[in-house]
Parts: C-alpha cells; sequence; structure tokens
C-alpha cells in the first residue's frame, strides 16, 4: 500500500511538486473514479489554472485568493474556466481551514462576485459532519493539500444542463468510496509528496481502521 507517485526529478521546484500531485490528484481520483463528470472536460481543454500561495497564514491567503478572484473574474472563459489555488504552507488543520471558508463567501460578496464566481474546497484531511475522521467517504473532498476551487457560476449552470442528474452525483460518490475503501484509496498514490503534517495524519488514520478491523 503506497500513498505516493514517482519521486520528483532533481531540480523539481517545491511548487511544480504541488501542482504536479494535484493534477496526479485530479486525473487518478476527482476524474478516474468520476467523482466530478465536469471535471474532465475542463482538464482536457486546459482550462484549468493551477496556483501555489507561498502563504503561511490567513492573511496571506486572503491576500492571495483575492487576488485569484478577480483574475478569474477578468479572464476569458475559453481559456481560464476555473482555478484551483492550492495551500501547501497554510490551513493544515481543517477546522481552520473551514472557518476560512467563511471569509472566502463575505469576499465575494465583497467584490461584487456574489452569483457569478463561488468558492469549493478540498483538504487532506476534510471531514463531513457526522462522519469519523477514518471514514472512507470524507475522500470524495480530500486533496492532497488545502485547496481552494474558484468556479463561474455560469458554467455550473451548464454543466448541470448537460447533466440533469447532478443531485445524484454526492450519493454515487458515497457508494463509489465505500466499494473501493481507505486501502483502495491509499494505492490509488494521489498523496502529497511534501512532508507536511497532514500527510502523516491521513496514514495514522488509515492504519487505525486497519487495527480496527483486525479487532473486530
Amino acid at each position: 500500500m503506497t500513498d505516493d507517485h514517482a519521486t520528483p526529478a532533481q531540480g523539481t521546484s517545491m511548487h511544480e511538486v504541488v501542482i504536479a500531485d494535484t493534477v496526479n490528484w485530479l486525473e487518478k481520483a476527482v476524474i478516474g473514479l468520476n467523482l466530478c463528470p465536469f471535471a474532465k472536460g475542463v482538464h482536457v481543454k486546459g482550462q484549468i489554472h493551477y496556483t501555489v500561495s507561498d502563504a503561511d497564514d490567513v492573511e496571506g491567503v486572503a491576500q492571495a485568493l483575492h487576488r485569484e478572484l478577480e483574475a478569474l473574474a477578468e479572464a476569458n472563459p475559453e481559456r481560464r474556466d476555473t482555478t484551483l489555488l492550492i495551500l501547501p504552507y497554510a490551513l493544515h488543520d481543517f477546522l481552520d481551514f473551514n472557518e476560512f471558508l467563511e471569509l472566502a463567501d463575505d469576499m465575494i460578496d465583497e467584490l461584487d462576485l456574489g452569483g457569478i464566481l463561488q468558492v469549493a474546497s478540498f483538504h487532506p484531511l476534510y471531514q463531513f459532519e457526522g462522519t469519523d475522521v477514518d471514514d472512507v467517504t470524507n475522500c470524495t473532498n480530500r486533496s492532497p493539500y488545502p485547496t481552494l476551487h474558484l468556479l463561474r457560476e455560469d458554467s455550473i449552470d451548464k454543466a448541470v444542463e448537460v447533466f440533469p442528474e447532478a443531485e445524484s452525483i454526492y450519493e454515487k460518490n458515497m457508494d463509489t468510496l465505500d466499494q473501493l475503501g481507505l486501502e483502495g484509496w491509499l494505492d490509488l498514490g494521489v498523496g502529497a509528496r511534501c512532508p507536511f503534517p497532514h500527510k502523516e495524519s491521513q496514514k495514522n488514520a488509515a492504519a487505525d481502521h486497519a487495527d480496527d478491523q483486525k479487532a473486530d
């Protein structure tokens, strides 16, 4: 069982590794498991903008988000449909990350981008309300690094028109992850290759889960 893919080539920058890990997760998990039917189209067309922030505190993350929201709003949708703002140095604690999302929503309103853009969220320790930390269904929203997904509302509306059963995606994802299992998820090799705190937390959660199963 492994959660790593190929070792980075010598001379590869941290930003390049972080983006490569995120693309790997997108291709193997989000698209590979069909967790988001809308992701493949923008990925194949090269319409996803990946940006890595060096921010290590809330203020820095807020500044990066402000900048990327404005950039996406001004960009040509044919060239940049969506943005993944990746935060390898900040908001490792999921509760802190979740709390930041309120600030993100407020920022959209302050920039008069309500109804135009929205922010979705992914985190290595993402946990849905009412679930245990090692519940495999949490993996539907688990990314290698804390990530803010900036989306255009128009693009969401168009995607839903093409996929009329959008409301069933959540339940299908839960079933997919239940069948895959936590070990199966880790075997995908979509983890972070950078030694950040959450990486060990994921391994520990998987180990605890395996021990619990043996005890049963």
